[in-house]
């Protein structure tokens, strides 16, 4: 089925933030109620979207659920083409990006987007460099994903000013811009050794590699490997991640809790395609590096969590440590198989869910802190409160139901976040942490468990219990203690997206069987990578004039195979 719509809705979670983040800028700062429609139309698009691209990947009873969409930008073959890749692994993650989009621009909306002029579009361009890079299947192309979600998550760190955005700003800019040059290094050795960067094409070109030629494209890999290490936020890469993350806006750095995941799914992808089992350059190349790394940063993370003052940190800390468990589950998975990759990325689900609510919720209850929010929050004016009347601010005695209610949603969402990132029964984190240590753990009976993977059980566990250790104790301080006479404004605005983000891990809690069906089917996928090569190089050009034939060189639209 070629040039029908839903074949074209692969191209869709690319396409429509950009042209809604274009849109925005011929809006001037007197139009904020347009940007912000435009902005949450385009991002309740995507979440249906993403929702039907994830049904789509399902594929059917015939195909064994292996379905795989290739999309061809311009309609040539490939390995020449620009080819967008839509596999279980990707609708996952481009439906994550949507679950966490959505619940932030809604928390933005009450104050933090009139902090800039040009928030909403920078917020789309990110996700559109987000979504970019989950789908394309060319290396190239990654590199052009990864600087569009760079330039847009600069933006929108600087979003707001002030003192400790600009110095972090600063650091997270010179690390990225180094990290990117890297990335170019990495890809120019790939493509003068083997002539192409499709991902596809590449696997199979390794596979057949002359022995001499081996040790370039191993040191490519291992370049690529430091870059994307940077990304995934990688002891001891990841210095910049915890005042970047902790200084950002809350909505920025709730979409910030996905930023890691990339350079994580980009590990994952080429980890498996490429250095997997089944590999002939080098099977396994990196598995152990990943795996210590991944070690060394639930540490590194556990230690920040433990010592950090202020709940941003906090939060930045615990993206920290699900980087770290994921990173040692995908270098254990190279061993262990299928089982464990699912586990993983049911683990990265919760903790990305419950990581984002969190920087969200941890604004709200610094106001709740009163003068303690002088440590610990940003400015007052960040709030609005200089837009204020201080005579129309609700005192205890006037809204005290309100108040009270409020003070309730927000003690209850934090105990559930609290659960989840410390792995406590019966949610989706603990879920996620039982299939990780089951997975660590499914070897052959006849060997003794190695012990690197009793160092990561044990490490999943402690770092479990410094999280339940610190959260319960914030919450404890802020929740227990002596109300102020003046309660903060809190906004319903605020309060929903929280709710929903909650809503969304409790929700993989209750629907866990489908889920891990799903993603056990996603884990058997990335052990099979002849699945996804074959798809993409098997793939034609639609049937038409040929773009060699147009005579004004425009491509033809672009062809999809399902």
């Amino acid at each position: 089925m070629n040039g029908t719509l839903p074949d074209h809705l692969i191209i869709a979670p690319i396409l429509i933030p950009f042209v809604a983040g274009a849109l925005m800028l011929f809006y001037d700062d007197r139009a904020r109620a347009a940007r912000l429609v435009i902005s949450l139309i385009s991002t309740v698009s995507l979440l249906i979207v993403a929702g039907m691209l994830l049904a789509q990947s399902e594929g059917s009873n015939n195909t064994g659920g292996n379905d795989v969409g290739v999309y061809l930008l311009g309609n040539w073959p490939p390995p020449f083409t620009i080819v967008l890749v839509l596999d279980r692994l990707s609708a996952l993650m481009l439906l994550l990006t949507a679950c966490l989009a959505l619940p932030a621009l809604l928390f933005a909306s009450a104050g933090w987007d009139r902090q800039g002029q040009h928030f909403h579009s920078l917020f789309q361009f990110l996700l559109m460099g987000l979504n970019g890079a989950f789908l394309t299947g060319d290396l190239f192309n990654l590199f052009v994903f990864f600087e569009v979600l760079l330039a847009a998550s600069y933006g929108l760190l600087l979003h707001g000013s002030g003192r400790a955005r600009v110095r972090s700003g600063l650091h997270y800019i010179a690390v990225n811009l180094v990290a990117s040059l890297f990335f170019l290094v990495g890809v120019s050795l790939i493509y003068g050794v083997t002539g192409t960067l499709n991902m596809a094409d590449l696997a199979l070109k390794l596979s057949v590699l002359p022995v001499e030629d081996r040790p370039l494209v191993l040191a490519a890999g291992a370049i690529l490997g430091v870059v994307f290490a940077v990304k995934a936020g990688m002891w001891p890469l990841s210095f910049w991640l915890p005042g970047a993350y902790m200084s950002a806006a809350a909505p920025v750095g709730a979409m910030f809790a996905v930023m890691t995941k990339v350079g994580l799914y980009v590990i994952l992808r080429l980890s498996t395609l490429l250095f997997g089992a089944d590999a002939t350059v080098a099977a396994g190349f990196g598995a152990y590096a990943v795996l210590l790394g991944g070690l060394a940063t639930m540490f590194y993370g556990m230690i920040g969590l433990m010592a950090a003052q202020g709940l941003p940190r906090v939060a930045s800390f615990s993206v920290l440590i699900s980087a770290g468990t994921i990173l040692s589950a995908v270098g254990l998975g190279v061993f262990s198989g299928p089982q464990m990759y699912a586990s993983a990325l049911y683990y990265m689900m919760a903790s990305t869910l419950a990581a984002s609510a969190l920087f969200l919720i941890s604004e709200l209850m610094e106001r709740e802190q009163g003068a303690i929010a002088t440590i610990l929050a940003v400015t007052a004016d960040a709030y609005g409160f200089g837009d204020q009347d201080p005579e129309d601010e609700p005192d205890q005695a006037e809204g005290g139901l309100f108040l009270t209610a409020t003070h309730t949603i927000l003690a209850l969402s934090f105990a559930v976040i609290t659960l989840i990132l410390a792995g406590m029964p019966p949610l989706a984190g603990f879920l996620g942490k039982v299939g990780l240590i089951t997975g660590a753990l499914a070897g052959p009976a006849s060997q003794p468990v190695p012990p690197l993977v009793w160092a990561y059980i044990a490490l999943l566990i402690l770092s479990g219990f410094a999280t339940l250790v610190v959260l319960v104790r914030i919450g404890i301080h802020t929740f227990w203690a002596p109300m102020e006479e003046i309660a903060p404004r809190i906004r319903v605005a605020e309060l929903v997206p929280i709710v929903m983000l909650i809503g969304f891990a409790l929700l993989l809690t209750v629907e866990a069987r489908p889920v891990m069906r799903y993603l056990g089917q996603t884990g058997a996928m990335l052990e099979n990578p002849g699945i996804y090569i074959h798809a993409v190089t098997a793939e034609k050009p639609s049937t038409g004039i040929p773009l060699s034939e147009t005579g004004n060189g425009r491509a033809s639209a672009g062809g999809v195979t399902q």
